[in-house]
């Protein structure tokens, strides 16, 4: 998405009209999630996706119409049956709720397009409210905005005093991740509000095999990447290549040092319990929503004993994970990996890490179906 945003500031700094449409919830199966964006500039080009295929060739097009009619901001609903999704390849059955939004004046958008692009780079979290559907008050129009910052300050409008009020509260809630989320208040307004953050940051604290092996996962999944180990020697460019920062120092030492804030992840894997406790108490004092320590359930109980002792609060301590990672039983350090980054993205995306099979039930009517059917085209001929 960041590229949407940059784009938008280029276009509309040199005085371009463009629209956005963005995916604002979904059903079903479908080819991208809430938060999916495409930008559509004034010559028919564009930049971000909506999943492909003739979903997006259909909404670029109304993009494109709205531009030339001077149109206002759209919500679109979009059926993905079995012939549409055939006609891409796709073996889809859900529905896509579409935003397309035009900006005519830089005025309107251009502010927040620019905050957004500094969130990304770290000068701080933002989000942005928009209104889908209006509700019974008729306090907000569609496409009425209302920008948050992370120290509270806001601009813009979604509703009346209460419906402003909830949306600051959601934003605060989704800005540690970057998440978004759709919203119906009580008076029937719809909103879609996205949040806007850093890219997520991973720390490693101890540079041995699984350490290694977590790198290696971290970069494609674009996390920047901070390693910590006092030995130059586990700790240096060689062996951590990926890395964005290497600091051969002890946790406590390094940790201060680093860029830290909430959507970053904390992994401490030190060399043992005499460093692991002393290391994970420093990442427990940072501003990292996620810090997991590797060990075993009786290392975790001994630690955990020591941070209750250095006077750690309860609820801080309640949020660590520890033993860290999916039970996959995984054995080997590139297994150990798998597991961490596994529970690390179910946490920054709000999964589950309940596995998708389908269950007994969902495939014992597909027996009856296809036996139903079959008996129907036997009868038929």
């Amino acid at each position: 998405m960041h590229e949407v945003f940059s784009d938008a500031i280029e276009r509309l700094g040199s005085g371009e009209k463009v629209v956005v449409a963005t995916v604002v919830r979904t059903k079903g199966s479908t080819p991208q999630k809430s938060g999916a964006k495409l930008l559509v500039r004034e010559d028919g080009s564009g930049t971000g996706t909506l999943g492909g295929g003739c979903v997006e060739g259909d909404i670029w097009f109304a993009a494109k119409q709205l531009m030339q009619e001077g149109g206002g901001t759209e919500y679109r609903e979009y059926e993905l049956n079995e012939d549409l999704a055939a006609e891409d390849g796709l073996i889809c059955g859900g529905t896509m709720y579409f935003l397309i939004d035009p900006i005519y004046s830089p005025d309107t958008y251009l502010p927040y397009a620019a905050e957004i692009d500094k969130a990304y780079s770290g000068s701080g979290a933002v989000a942005l409210a928009t209104v889908v559907r209006s509700g019974e008050k008729g306090h907000s129009k569609i496409g009425d905005k209302l920008f948050v910052r992370e120290n509270g300050e806001n601009e813009g409008s979604i509703g009346d005093d209460e419906e402003n009020d909830q949306a600051r509260n959601k934003a605060f809630a989704l800005m540690a991740h970057g998440r978004n989320d759709y919203v119906t208040t009580k008076s029937g307004t719809e909103y879609f509000i996205e949040a806007y953050t850093t890219p997520p940051q991973l720390v490693i604290c101890g540079g041995g095999h699984v350490a290694r092996a977590l790198a290696s996962l971290a970069k494609p999944l674009e996390f920047r990447l901070f390693i910590t180990d006092d030995r130059e020697e586990f700790a240096n460019d060689d062996r951590f290549p990926e890395a964005d920062i290497i600091i051969s120092e002890t946790p406590e030492q390094a940790l201060p040092k680093l860029p830290i804030n909430p959507n970053t992840f904390i992994v401490v894997a030190t060399r043992g319990h005499r460093y692991d406790n002393v290391a994970l108490l420093a990442a427990a004092k940072t501003s990292a929503k996620y810090v997991g320590l590797m060990g075993s359930k009786r290392k975790t109980i001994l630690i955990y004993e020591d941070l209750i002792r250095a006077g750690l609060e309860y609820d801080r301590l309640n949020e660590i994970r520890s033993p860290i990672g999916l039970d996959i039983k995984a054995r080997t350090p590139e297994e150990i990996a798998v597991s961490i980054m596994s529970e690390i993205l179910m946490f920054r995306l709000g999964g589950s890490g309940v596995p998708m099979k389908l269950d007994k039930k969902q495939i014992d009517r597909i027996k009856v179906k296809v036996n139903r059917d079959s008996k129907t085209f036997v009868e038929a001929t």
